[in-house]
């Protein structure tokens, strides 16, 4: 055993975790006071780390010069891993390891060791600390951070290009020996690629790869520790790695001639047929444009973005009568190219396309689209108005006819000859209340009437001077009695219906023997109307009606007279109206006095006939029951008492009051709920009934007896005359008699009480009335 001596400083182990690392494991124990001193150093060659840390106490021991071997001293161990990883023998100081030592684990370990007094627990020497420190062994082998990783580098990239770097890591110790020391090689995927052995590189190795010869390719890299030597221990990868598409492939066409059919009647701008050339790029690399060469007037073709097919499409309206094959050339190449590649390779392709047009039969096609045709108004009714012309486009050229769609001419101003397509006026046309009249000419095949169509006619009405000018608007024209000569008092303008073409000319002119009023005509179709006297008086005119004649200048020559109404008014003395004459506003805003008057007696009679009605509904009699003894006749006395109806069969009546043998010995009451705790028990009945209080008493009885009664005072009703009764029912229920058959003679008998009774049905009796 080689005592180790406790110092105040710190002292540092070096122990080999592992064989092969070398032959020797030394303790080497730094001092810096000569009395702490290691009493022996010890070299000893272990085969294994497990044996090493089993003799890890043998070789290892702490010792104090104080220890005299009499058991008083006890060593004591603190720190990294004290008590559980490595123990201390209290006696002698050997120092013992539990479990084998990783040094990814821990690397280091930092311990204190003191020596006390057994008995008394004094320090004997002060506290030590000391470093154990794990040497590394290659015992981790390499590891890529990805089990598969994925790449992509362009096609036809030269040799050397950089495709991905992979990286492996070692958990061993970098710093010591070369465990941690790794060589990168290629497993699979040679001769395309190639890996830099220090640094994970894979680049290309073979040049003109083609993606479209082979576009995937699985590459395994190895990454071994030890510097790539035997015995090292390695890990591997796979890469992915995918050629990208550049543009390297010109399109071509499959077949360089192409036969497209179409019918005549397809419309402008509608497809025809597509063609396809092939590209084996993808992506923006194998986008295509097609196009005509040298262009065509009929014909085009444009690019499909979704299938990178030519559509031909149709300029011009086709005509199988004019012409019937179609040839011309189309071009295709690529949208985007790539300079590397386009040396010595033409990247556009060409291909001709033959279009026949095939007949069918087609409506009738017009002259002109539209027709604008111009009539002057007031033309009489059957005035040519103009022609429409249609025509068969088909080679048989079949007769057309003609209409008009009423549809368009609701008030059938209108009609066309149906062979030459004349068109003349049902009625005459005013321009003042229509300018245009648009309908619509059907042209129809005679021998195929599904073959029709239609053509605008727009029929402009042109004007004729018919309508003479008036006033443009009501005017209210006042004039001041204390006005002067020669006061402007009105400003009038003119309007007119027609329309010449040179423009609204119109002339102003009154009676020049008027002494009141002038005119001035401005010559800008308006006109000054000014006074010709001063002076005017309410009490003598307080009303002027002045004719003014207002002219056009077209031809014929259209003129109206327009009365200007001025009215006489009192003015203050800056010629502003204060009043004017009742006469002129014989209208009020209010009522006057004689109609209020009327309005409140209306009002008054109303209400007298509405109080003389209640008056009298309140006077009105009930009539008697019975009007006088002589009419004595059934009726009917209705009292407001519901009862239960039709349905309620549980209800009382008098024939079962009257013989209670026939009750329902299972009839329950109403007022509870029925709660059969013991068997339902009747009474006997009280033979012949001969007494209302036996009636009573038993039935009294039988509910005093009922265990099922309520717990609580209850009241019951019984309606049993009795059989002694002198009148006996008066009720005719379970009566089999008619009412003829009873005599009421009795009924006098009763007493003045019943009186009134024998006077009814006594003077009803049929002996009585024979």
């Amino acid at each position: 055993m080689a005592p180790l001596l406790l110092a105040d400083t710190v002292r540092l182990f070096k122990v080999i975790d592992g064989p092969n690392l070398g032959e020797k494991s030394e303790h080497n124990l730094t001092l810096s006071n000569e009395r702490w001193r290691p009493r022996r150093s010890g070299r000893r060659r272990f085969r294994d780390r497990d044996r090493f840390l089993a003799n890890l106490s043998s070789d290892f021991q702490l010792h104090s010069n104080a220890d005299k071997g009499d058991g008083t001293v006890k060593y004591v161990l603190t720190g990294d891993g004290a008590g559980t990883l490595f123990l201390i023998d209290e006696k002698s100081g050997d120092i013992h390891a539990t479990k084998r030592l990783d040094r990814e684990e821990k690397a280091m370990y930092t311990l204190h060791a003191k020596v006390v007094d057994r008995n008394t627990n004094t320090e004997l020497e002060p506290d030590t600390e000391f470093n154990i420190k794990i040497h590394d062994i290659n015992d981790n082998a390499p590891r890529f951070e990805k089990e598969v990783y994925y790449a992509s580098v362009p096609e036809m990239s030269e040799v050397g290009t950089s495709v991905v770097t992979v990286t492996a890591t070692d958990a061993d110790d970098q710093t010591y020996g070369n465990s941690a020391k790794l060589v990168y090689s290629i497993l699979q995927g040679q001769p395309y690629f190639s890996v830099d052995s220090e640094n994970g590189t894979i680049k290309t190795a073979l040049p003109g790869m083609d993606r479209e010869v082979k576009e995937h390719y699985q590459v395994v890299i190895q990454a071994k520790d030890m510097a790539g030597q035997m015995g090292g221990l390695s890990g591997t990868t796979t890469v992915s790695i995918t050629l990208s598409d550049v543009n390297d492939s010109p399109p071509r066409f499959a077949n360089h001639s192409f036969r497209v059919t179409t019918v005549e009647s397809t419309e402008i701008g509608g497809a025809i047929g597509r063609i396809k050339a092939d590209d084996p790029d993808v992506g923006h690399n194998a986008e295509m444009e097609y196009s005509i060469v040298g262009g065509h007037d009929t014909f085009n073709i444009i690019t499909d973005q979704a299938t990178q097919e030519g559509v031909i499409i149709i300029k011009k309206a086709l005509d199988y009568e004019s012409k019937r094959d179609y040839e011309f050339r189309v071009e295709v190449k690529n949208t985007y190219l790539d300079a590397r590649f386009i040396h010595g390779v033409q990247f556009k392709d060409y291909a001709t396309v033959k279009v026949t047009v095939e007949d069918v039969d087609e409506p009738p096609v017009f002259t002109r689209n539209p027709y604008i045709i111009e009539v002057h108004e007031d033309t009489a009714a059957g005035s040519f108005v103009g022609v429409v012309l249609a025509r068969d486009p088909d080679a048989d050229n079949k007769p057309v006819k003609y209409s008009i769609d009423r549809h368009t001419d609701l008030e059938r101003l209108f009609n066309i000859e149906s062979v030459n397509g004349t068109i003349t006026t049902l009625k005459s046309l005013d321009r003042e209340m229509s300018k245009w009249h648009n309908i619509s000419v059907v042209a129809t095949e005679i021998n195929n009437p599904r073959q029709t169509t239609r053509v605008p006619v727009f029929i402009k009405v042109l004007d004729v001077n018919d309508n003479a000018p008036e006033f443009a608007m009501s005017y209210d024209t006042f004039v001041c009695e204390n006005v002067k000569a020669g006061q402007l008092i009105q400003t009038i303008s003119a309007v007119d219906t027609d329309e010449p073409l040179v423009g609204h000319k119109f002339v102003f002119s009154i009676s020049a023997t008027n002494p009141n009023f002038t005119i001035v005509d401005k010559d800008d179709n308006t006109a000054n109307i000014l006074t010709r006297r001063g002076g005017f008086s309410r009490r003598e005119m307080s009303m002027y009606f002045l004719p003014v004649v207002i002219s056009d200048n077209d031809y014929p020559i259209q003129s109206s007279t327009s009365t200007l109404v001025v009215r006489v008014c009192a003015c203050d003395s800056r010629g502003n109206m204060q009043s004017c004459s009742p006469e002129v506003l014989p209208f009020s805003d209010g009522l006057t006095t004689g109609a209020l008057v009327a309005i409140l007696l209306c009002v008054i009679i109303l209400l007298m006939i509405v109080v003389l009605f209640a008056a009298l509904r309140r006077q009105r009699k009930k009539e008697p029951l019975i009007i006088s003894k002589e009419d004595v006749r059934d009726n009917v006395v209705s009292y407001n008492d519901e009862g239960g109806g039709e349905e309620d069969t549980q209800a009382f009546d008098i024939g079962t009051l009257r013989n209670p043998e026939v009750m329902d010995a299972n009839k329950l009451r109403r007022d509870i709920i029925p709660e059969m705790l013991f068997p339902f028990r009747r009474t006997s009945p009280i033979k012949d009934n001969t007494d209302v209080r036996d009636f009573i008493n038993g039935r009294l009885q039988e509910n005093d007896a009922d265990p099922t009664a309520p717990p609580y005072d209850s009241l019951a009703t019984y309606a049993y005359e009795g059989t002694g009764s002198l009148a006996e029912s008066l009720s005719s229920l379970e009566s089999t008699a008619t009412e003829g058959d009873h005599d009421y003679d009795y009924l006098s008998n009763w007493g003045p009480q019943f009186k009134k009774l024998a006077e009814m049905y006594i003077g009803r009796s049929p002996d009585r009335e024979t």
